[in-house]
């Protein structure tokens, strides 16, 4: 009774949440934070113990599953050197210089631990890099590989992560040993989510071919997807994280979607809609409920003459030179791109100096770090306390909060005019799509209106509805002219149109509404009507919203 009460109240500030966001100016994820903080904090408030792995299974999955499925592919592919360099690269350079500094930092921490703690700092967070990081003031190149970075990256710094907690259980390292490991968890991951892809667009495919089905099961089996890759890879030693990811990346592409009705796929992406809404918001206030446990317990190894003022130094400082390493490989890879555009002589894109600056801040740290540094073991192999176990726990947790505050902080006056005025890339390409398909659309049209009429057609109906249609083709091809004058007219009249669209859909809302009351209608003629009235509504309100 308490779990499903705890459940209750974390989807209760969930919604909180997500309406007061717009009277503070602080990103959600932080203010989800805070409010866990606050639940915790006193001396009655909510106290829960999370089992790691429990915690990965329930939140993980499903959220870089929705965050890979929207990642923009082509974009992924075309970065995917620069990409795969922080994915990687950045990782066992941040485990090789934090690790050092770590130690030389506060001695008390054995330098196996400190790379541990290294390698599970070294992944970013995918959630709240997209809830921090603005589209509308960052590049879309940096957006771009952020989001591959923290896609990625969470394999590989878990993984090297769990080779630290090893040699520090066992005393001993093999770095061939590691690194086939390392190689095998990547690759058996990967194909854990090609794996489960497949099983479940055979499962789709085959209550196709059944029909009748209801929606709800073909969108459970889309629910259980991430879920399944996950378990799959982690049975077999191997990354459940990047299992996931794939499948997440791979599902578009695939065409798995072909095999949903259209009820299916309405419900498929309101549900994923709303799923990656509350456990995200889940995720941060769990983050938060566990903090002030955890800064209760400052390690006197980090408390000395100063016992506030040391404890947080000690974490801005371990904060800051996670920054530091990330800006400097950043800058190597800058130098490395153009060495490489010199030697195939191509042109070079390389990063200036504030770009570096704000790709470096951007790398925020969260619930992986946190689910990862929880999981350290107890005690060693021979019965002795863990070495600098709530020491590590504690570092890793002020790091989070650190990035995260930093981030919110200065992103915003680092990325301020990095994006000059013009329109969006993004923009023109949906224009031009928008003007290919209308294209498209009137050649049929016109194909369809020359044939003969069937019989039963009303002479000359068919005709007149393709011209009405082809007219309405046209006019969003005159939008879409380069011509500003013209568009601008059509738009205005576009705009006119809408508005009186809408205003057609409010009445029939109302009468609607009058109808039931009256019990003219009863609830399922009235719910199916306004479904309808509502997905019109949508689109016509996203229409407007891009003129």
């Amino acid at each position: 009774m308490q779990a499903a009460i705890f459940v209750l109240l974390v989807l209760v500030f969930v919604a909180v949440s997500g309406a007061l966001v717009r009277l503070v100016r602080v990103p959600l994820p932080v203010l989800q934070i805070a409010i866990g903080a606050a639940l915790a904090w006193p001396v009655r408030g909510i106290h829960i113990e999370i089992d790691p792995e429990l915690f990965l299974l329930v939140f993980i999955p499903p959220l870089l599953f929705s965050d890979a499925f929207g990642a923009p592919k082509r974009e992924l592919v075309a970065l995917r050197w620069p990409i795969l360099a922080l994915a990687i690269g950045l990782v066992f350079f941040t485990i090789v210089g934090f690790g050092y500094a770590l130690h030389w930092l506060v001695p008390s921490i054995p330098l196996v631990v400190a790379f541990a703690l290294a390698a599970v700092l070294s992944p970013t967070d995918a959630v709240a890099v997209s809830s921090i990081v603005d589209r509308n003031v960052v590049p879309a190149r940096l957006m771009h590989i952020l989001e591959g970075e923290s896609l990625l990256n969470d394999a590989s710094g878990l993984v090297m992560f769990r080779f630290a907690v090893a040699a520090a259980l066992t005393g001993s390292f093999s770095l061939a040993a590691a690194s086939l490991s390392f190689l095998y968890a990547v690759a058996v991951g990967i194909l854990a989510g090609v794996a489960a892809l497949f099983v479940a667009a055979k499962a789709l495919q085959l209550l196709d071919r059944i029909g009748g089905v209801p929606a709800e099961a073909q969108v459970l089996i889309t629910i259980l997807l991430p879920f399944v890759a996950y378990l799959g890879a982690e049975h077999f030693g191997a990354s459940g994280i990047l299992a996931a990811v794939t499948a997440g990346l791979l599902t578009g592409s695939t065409g798995i979607f072909r095999f949903l009705g259209v009820s299916a796929r309405m419900q498929t992406i309101s549900l994923w809609t709303t799923f990656s809404f509350v456990f995200n918001g889940a995720l941060f206030i769990v983050l938060g409920l566990q903090l002030p446990e955890i800064i209760r317990k400052v390690p006197p190894e980090l408390t000395g003459h100063y016992p506030v003022i040391q404890p947080v130094l000690t974490v801005v400082a371990l904060t800051l030179c996670l920054i530091a390493l990330r800006f400097v490989w950043i800058w190597i890879g800058d130098i490395a791109a153009a060495l490489a555009a010199r030697l195939g002589k191509h042109k070079a894109e390389p990063f200036g100096l504030r770009v570096r600056l704000a790709g470096s801040v951007a790398g925020v740290r969260g619930a992986i770090t946190l689910a990862g540094i929880l999981s350290l073991p107890l005690a060693l192999q021979d019965g002795s306390p863990f070495p600098a176990r709530d020491l590590v726990i504690f570092l890793a947790a002020g790091v989070i909060i650190c990035s995260l505050v930093i981030a919110s902080l200065a992103l915003p006056v680092i990325a301020r005019g990095l994006i000059g005025p013009g329109e969006d890339s993004g923009a023109a390409e949906e224009r031009m799509a928008r003007v290919g398909a209308a294209k498209a659309a009137i050649a049929r049209l016109e194909s369809i209106a020359q044939t003969d009429e069937g019989e039963g057609d009303v002479p000359g109906a068919r005709l007149a509805a393709a011209n009405g249609i082809v007219a309405a083709y046209r006019r969003r091809i005159a939008a879409s002219d380069e011509a500003d004058e013209a568009r601008a007219e059509v738009r205005e009249a576009g705009r006119l149109e809408v508005d009186l669209r809408l205003a057609g859909i409010a009445a029939e809302r109302d009468a609607l509404r009058a109808m039931l009351r009256r019990g003219e209608i009863n609830d399922h003629t009235a719910q199916a009507l306004f479904t309808e009235t509502t997905l019109t509504e949508a689109l016509l309100n996203g229409r407007q919203m891009r003129k």
